[in-house]
């Protein structure tokens, strides 16, 4: 079904409720999740629930993979181990090897300018990491060099003005002062490499992590992580750094803060070449974020690393026995507690290994941040790896630049070379995948989607409770009743981690009920929301489709994450921020190889359940909106229970959306990878079957309305 099908098949239009995208909040771009005007008030008596079971099921993987560390007794345990935990990092980053990484193109160095300074002079270079895709950095090289020096990669954190930031300066510089060749490098969507710019390569779309997550999040529909992305760039930058005959390729380390500080963490894992290592503010565990609500960037966020049993710690014990020091600071949000844990657990590796004196923990008084404590730190370790200087070390005394005068482009911007973008990568894969994959027959996809989402068994027993009815005005009955329903079946075939909540359903009545639903084989309707079924059944589209059902049962089903259970988490009312909830759970779902769309296809799959088994219906009308519509006319599909579907506000393809520059749909509804298997067009014509009814389809600019 196309885009043309669509327009003949709208029967109705919500005038004037599309909001204009807002440039000057750059989160509604990357989320977009809520009209500009407030929603109306909903019930919300769950918000915890989400939390604690996301803290749960990461809880029990991450005590178990700490318990199986500090049992390890000898060297050869801690070296299978390891080894272990290598491939399992490749397999997340190269999204079980069908990513894999990218070919080695040639970098086509060049140097546009070189500042001469008192002991050293820095080289404005730009190179390629991909074809076209341009990366600015600064090599900070010492005077009067005899032979090859130790060299450094320097990460940047989320800084604006990335390598030009006063933290990363400052060490790029003491180290040079030191007589170490330091390369530091913009990260994508900072400093000189911003991916959304305006006509006069302004930022668009904010710096850093607004840029992060509107380009990160997307590229997962095509099956691409950015954080591998971003670990590219620091691989290909060591290659830069290895090709300077100033070099000496037995000592060459990495460091960075914050963001950087989790690019020196991934780099320890995927990167052999590096013979030591100094990632700040970031070490810690996923367990503690997680029970802190302290979301992270996309790019912080390694599809399938905690299902496989990884942590952080787990990225640098591959740097074992080689020297590492973990920078922290006790005021930092990353917490101290999981950093000391952390050290605890590769102390005890690096011991099995012999090396124990290699692997320290420097903890400073201060907030997040490279601070001179933590790079003097740095300093140290890396001058006793390699008897470069003196350990313990002191800071040189340092003279700042302005950022212009490290600026590698013209006007400071790799915009105005014309390269490639982040997006336009997304945009053209997007595109080879779907001739690639062709138009699917119904029964192909319906296989290929049962393989690949691989929900539950269906359960021979629902479990539920039953709440007391509440009387509702302005929906189609006066009452309703709330089931809490939970299916008691086993852990699926593959052992995958289950993330265990109740499904909550409700049900209508003329006048209240209080117990379990009274058996009724004749049809039902099943509406699933958008983003609360309490608030949406007010309005007239759902009431006419209902009332068009003579004699039909009204239940609904508000799938985890919204309305009943929608969580208030990672700050007061930030749901639709690009850090908030509705981010923070899909985050983690793709990190526990459980996408969140995935977890709501298997509630609406329990609904279903629950309405045919304990009401009795032998047809169900399932009609889904917006956020609700995608898992929703998935389980249709997979339900023969369901024998018509109706979707409002259903978004018009996963392709759209790869393709959109600025959309507006929240991570929440993208499936990882699915543009290699399926595209929703496809899911429209297997649905035909069940006599589809597509009202008013939303495109991925748009705004779903309240």
């Amino acid at each position: 079904m196309n885009s043309s099908s669509f327009s003949r098949r709208r029967l109705l239009r919500n005038a004037g409720a599309v909001s204009c995208l807002a440039v000057a909040e750059p989160w509604r771009a990357v989320n977009g999740l809520l009209a500009a005007d407030a929603p109306a008030p909903f019930l919300n008596r769950f918000p915890r629930m989400v939390q604690e079971a996301y803290v749960a099921r990461v809880g029990d993987i991450l005590r178990a993979r700490h318990e199986r560390v500090m049992a390890l007794a000898s060297r050869a345990d801690a070296e299978n181990y390891i080894a272990q935990a290598r491939s399992k990092i490749e397999r997340s980053f190269t999204l079980g090897g069908a990513g894999a990484w990218p070919e080695r193109t040639p970098l086509n160095p060049r140097v546009t300018g070189v500042v001469e300074r008192d002991t050293y002079r820095i080289e404005k270079v730009i190179f390629e990491s991909r074809p076209e895709f341009y990366v600015t950095a600064n090599l900070y090289v010492p005077k009067g060099l005899k032979g090859r020096v130790p060299g450094v990669v320097g990460s940047c954190g989320h800084s604006a003005n990335g390598k030009a930031h006063e933290a990363y300066q400052s060490f790029s510089q003491g180290l040079a002062r030191q007589g170490y060749v330091c390369l530091i490098f913009d990260p994508i969507g900072q400093g000189e490499r911003l991916q959304y710019v305006d006509e006069n390569l302004k930022a668009r779309m904010g710096t850093g992590t607004s840029e992060h997550m509107l380009a990160g999040n997307q590229q997962s529909l095509v099956g691409e992580f950015f954080g591998a992305w971003r670990a590219w760039d620091g691989m290909r930058a060591l290659d830069y750094l290895l090709s300077r005959e100033e070099v000496d390729p037995k000592h060459v380390g990495i460091t960075g803060n914050s963001g950087g500080g989790t690019m020196t963490t991934w780099l320890c894992g995927v990167e052999r070449r590096w013979t030591m290592a100094a990632p700040s503010c970031f070490v810690t565990s996923f367990l503690r974020n997680l029970e802190n609500e302290l979301a992270a960037d996309t790019e912080q966020c390694p599809p399938g690393v905690i299902a496989a049993g990884l942590d952080h710690g787990d990225f640098i014990a591959c740097m074992a026995p080689r020297p590492v020091v973990l920078l922290t600071q006790e005021q930092d949000y990353f917490d101290v507690r999981g950093a000391r844990q952390t050290f605890e657990e590769v102390r005890h590796l690096y011991k099995l290994l012999g090396a124990e004196e290699n692997i320290s923990l420097f903890t400073g008084p201060g907030g997040h941040g490279y601070a001179q404590d933590a790079r003097e730190a740095m300093y140290s370790c890396f001058n006793k790896a390699t008897g470069l200087g003196e350990s313990p070390a002191k800071e040189p005394p340092l003279k700042l630049e302005e950022d212009a005068v490290l600026q590698c482009t013209v006007r400071g911007q790799v915009a105005e070379m014309r390269g490639r973008t982040v997006y336009s990568y997304t945009k053209l894969k997007a595109e080879q995948l779907a001739t690639k994959r062709g138009e699917l027959e119904p029964e192909v996809l319906k296989k290929r989607i049962e393989s690949w989402l691989r929900p539950n068994a269906r359960s021979n027993e629902l479990d539920y409770r039953i709440l007391r009815p509440r009387t509702v005005k302005g929906q189609p009955l006066p009452s309703v009743t709330t089931f809490l329903v939970q299916p008691m079946s086993a852990p699926d075939s593959e052992n995958r981690p289950q993330i265990e909540m109740p499904t909550i359903v409700y049900r209508w009545y003329a006048a209240p009920n209080f117990s379990r639903p009274p058996k009724h084989d004749g049809p039902a309707m099943l509406y699933i929301a958008h983003d609360s079924s309490d608030a949406e059944l007010r309005a007239p589209t759902q009431q006419n489709i209902f009332r068009s059902m003579k004699n039909a049962a009204l239940y609904a089903c508000d799938v985890r994450g919204l309305g009943d259970s929608r969580p208030n988490t990672c700050g007061e009312n930030s749901y639709a921020s690009f850090y908030g909830c509705d981010y923070f759970y899909s985050a983690y779902g793709l990190m526990l190889d459980e996408a969140v769309v995935r977890q709501r296809v298997q509630d609406v799959c329990t609904a279903i359940d629950f309405v045919h088994r304990h009401g009795g219906h032998r047809e169900i009308h399932l009609v889904a909106k917006g956020y609700g519509a995608i898992p929703g006319a998935i389980a249709a599909l997979l339900c023969a229970e369901v024998t018509q579907v109706s979707v409002i506000n259903m978004l018009t393809s996963f392709g759209a959306l790869a393709g959109t520059e600025v959309y507006k749909w929240p991570v929440s509804s993208m499936l990882p990878g699915v543009l290699e298997r399926f595209d929703l067009p496809d899911l429209y014509r297997a649905l035909e079957a069940k006599k589809i009814n597509v009202i008013d389809p939303i495109g991925p600019g748009e705004t779903v309305p309240g």
